[in-house]
Parts: C-alpha cells; structure tokens; sequence
C-alpha cells in the first residue's frame, strides 16, 4: 500500500464509506506475508517509497512466482525481481506470462514503467561494452523506478575522444551512474566533467590483477574528483536506487 492509498482509505474512513476495522485490517495486512519460506516485506512501499524487489539467484522459480503475485497485489507500480538466469525466467513466465524480461539485466518484472516524473535525465555509462548487464540492470531499475534514463556506452578512457562526444549529454544529467571494470577511471573522468551526482558501479570485468572488480572500487572509492558516491561491485540495482532518490528529492514527502 502506498501513502497516498492509505491516505485516501482514510479519507474514506472520514466521510463512513469505511469502518475502524476496515482501516485496521489494510494496516495488519501491511507489514509482511509469511509464505514459510519467505517473508516479503508489504510496507516497504509505505516506508520507503519503493516495494520491496525479490532478488532471484538462490530462489527457485514457483518461490519467486509467489512472492511477485504477493507484491504486486499488493502495489500500483512493477513488481519487480534481479538477477533471474534465463532458464528461472522461462519457468516463471509459464505462470505468469504477462511478465516481461530482459535477459541482458537480467529483471523479470510484472507491469509497465511509469511514466517518469524525476527532476531529469539519469545518464547510464559504461566503460565497455562488457559492462552492460551491469549497466542494463541499472537503466532498466531506473526507468521503472519512474526516471528518464539515457544510455552512453562504451566511453572508457582508453579512448577518451568517445566520453567527450558526450559531454552536453552528461552534464544536463541530474545524476550520472559510471559503470566500468579494469581500473574503474570512468568514474573520475566523469566526476571531472559534470556538477550533478556521480554514483560509481565497480564491475567484475577485467584480467586478473583487477581482482574481479577489486581494483576498480578502490579506484573509485578514492576518486579525486568530488561528488561521486561508490556502490558495491556489480550493483547496478542499487546504484539505479540510489541514483533515483537523488533524481526525486520529495520521495520522502511521498513515502
């Protein structure tokens, strides 16, 4: 349930259409759902301003059937789940076929983006072209968190020529999401160029002294330009989340 449901179930309570226990009962049903092998967390909305997302490696397919028909009972906005092989994504599909899914983000999602209603524009760049599942479950995660997302891919350093192609496209962003592998300057480079937020995505791509991703977080944890903020390594969700709060201010007014 979202505030601005229970804000208008109240206001139903306040001219009789409902009763004290109708308002009780939305607020038990709020919290969570046992299902016995998971707890899906039904207020998170309500909290937080965005539903809670199923994360799908080390659930098997009729689980995540179960609790994205819980979630999205239970929202306006896509139910949405991570990191779901192809295979798991097929199996899912058979019980929901409605669902979409995109197996270079690997998101299986039930509903349709909103339309966007940020301040602006989130930039999703990457350094090379392998760092686009990771890219793509960020600008995937975006869009359907309701933010206009325009894709820069394959800008890395090694030929800088190709970020600065891009800058006009960069610097009207309100939040920047860098993703790279290898030495992960992408982020710096572009922390250099714009005054928005930059949220920097180290990824698993690389020989093997970037210790699958290692090198590039803690080149972009100790990034010299200001304003970039570092998530962990391969986390485009939680960049896109981030990257979505900073692109809406007044979320916590709508939580």
């Amino acid at each position: 349930m979202t505030a601005e449901e229970l804000k208008e179930r109240l206001e139903r309570f306040r001219r009789g259409e409902l009763s004290a226990d109708d308002i009780v009962s939305d607020i038990r049903a709020a919290p969570f759902e046992d299902l016995g092998f998971a707890k899906p967390d039904h207020a998170r909305e309500l909290r937080q301003g965005l539903s809670e997302v199923v994360y799908g490696e080390g659930k098997t397919a009729p689980e995540i059937v179960e609790i994205l028909r819980g979630i999205a009972a239970r929202t306006s906005r896509p139910a949405i789940a991570t990191r779901v092989s192809p295979e798991k994504a097929a199996e899912v599909r058979k019980s929901i076929p409605e669902a979409s899914y995109n197996a270079v983000s690997r998101i299986l999602c039930l509903g349709d983006a909103p339309e966007p209603d940020g301040l602006g524009a989130i930039v999703v760049a990457t350094g090379g072209t392998s760092d686009a599942p990771v890219a793509e479950e960020a600008a995937q995660t975006a869009e359907l968190l309701g933010n206009s997302v325009t894709r820069v891919y394959d800008v890395g350093v090694a030929g800088l020529e190709r970020l600065l192609a891009h800058v006009r496209e960069l610097q009207s962003a309100s939040v920047v999401i860098a993703v790279a592998g290898m030495e992960g300057a992408l982020a710096t480079a572009i922390g250099g160029l714009v005054s928005c937020p930059v949220v920097a995505v180290p990824t698993s791509v690389g020989y093997g002294a970037s210790f699958r991703g290692l090198a590039a977080l803690l080149s972009m944890v100790n990034s010299c330009a200001g304003g970039v903020t570092v998530v962990n390594i391969d986390n485009g969700f939680g960049a896109a989340v981030a990257a979505s709060r900073m692109n809406h201010p007044a979320i916590r007014n709508r939580a």
